[in-house]
């Protein structure tokens, strides 16, 4: 029989057999998951009306909120012309709705981050700016505006514009006037001992992150591990309200962190359950650790920094 250690809790808390497991991407009838070692939870239903109902406080919040820019158009992908439509989750909305729906998700996620903790909000100009204006009026400072530019981008169709080849991602802390963490050395090393910019040059999902099939916006490991590592450290509880299929999930445990999931649409909440249940594999936790640089790169200055010895919080007492 295989053996896993978990280290999630304590650098070698117990050792659990490891079986195979059955991936249950088609497999939504469960209200709520953990993994075999909790580091990993995820609500099945919507984050406005499950936010309100625990008391929990999280160090980190990565949200990618709807982008409302399903309106029929056309765009690339896999190298063939689809229509844009992602969803009725993602329908294009009036300006004021677009501003109402930002500052409600926003408000409820306030009250569950640290007095120091920090979120961060991913999007395109259909929603950014709201989603900023919204911050602001909220009482939250933003420190960064992250460019992510595709290394990769699909081509441009119309050939009437520009090629869209970048996403935005905000960094924002709490209180303006209380401390947020940043790992301003590990971002230094990572970037080859230069001080890390707020433009990221990083590819889109590589094929290997979709082998549980994938969402229509689903966000590449390497963006989600850059992230984490640099606002939190080992053992930090990370909060995503729109999880999709948990890439902020995954990340976090493949860099010994603690993750709560809330996710609405009955198919993506099955993925992200069998894309936890994959890493269950010691192999493939390996591999998928491997294939991210900047996770290698934090390796090579520190073997063992995403070992969490903290044994405070190890479960999530509302999913008892």
């Amino acid at each position: 029989m295989k053996y896993q250690t978990t280290i999630i809790g304590n650098a070698a808390r117990k050792v659990i057999p490891w079986r195979e497991p059955t991936l249950s991407w088609n497999d939504t009838s469960f209200a709520k998951y953990s993994s075999p070692n909790h580091d990993f939870n995820l609500l099945h239903g919507d984050t406005f009306e499950l936010l309100p109902q625990f008391n929990f406080k999280f160090d980190m919040i990565f949200a990618d909120p709807p982008y409302f820019l399903s309106s029929g158009g056309i765009s690339v992908q896999n190298g063939k012309v689809v229509c844009v439509d992602k969803g009725d989750w993602d329908k294009s909305m009036s300006q004021e709705e677009i501003d109402a729906f930002n500052m409600k998700w926003l408000t409820l996620c306030r009250e569950k981050l640290k007095d120091n903790g920090t979120i961060w909000i991913s999007g395109t100009y259909h929603n950014i700016f709201s989603v900023a204006n919204c911050l602001t009026k909220l009482g939250y400072k933003i420190l960064n505006v992250i460019t992510w530019a595709k290394t990769n981008p699909p081509p441009n169709v119309s050939c009437r514009y520009f090629t869209y080849s970048t996403e935005f991602v905000i960094w924002a802390r709490k209180k303006a006037k209380v401390a947020h963490y940043y790992n301003y050395e590990l971002m230094k090393h990572i970037n080859d001992n230069r001080q890390m910019t707020d433009v990221w040059r990083l590819p889109a999902i590589a094929p290997w992150e979709k082998s549980c099939t994938k969402h229509p916006t689903q966000k590449p490991l390497g963006l989600l591990s850059r992230i984490i590592m640099a606002s939190t450290e080992p053992g930090a509880w990370i909060l995503d309200p729109f999880a999709g299929s948990s890439t902020t999930g995954i990340a976090a445990n493949l860099l010994g962190r603690r993750y709560l999931g809330i996710e609405r649409e009955d198919v993506f909440a099955g993925i992200s359950r069998a894309r936890r249940e994959e890493i269950e594999n010691p192999k493939t936790f390996a591999t998928f650790k491997r294939k991210i640089p900047d996770i290698v790169k934090a390796e090579s200055l520190q073997p063992d920094c995403f070992i969490c010895h903290d044994e405070t919080e190890d479960r999530l007492p509302f999913l008892d």
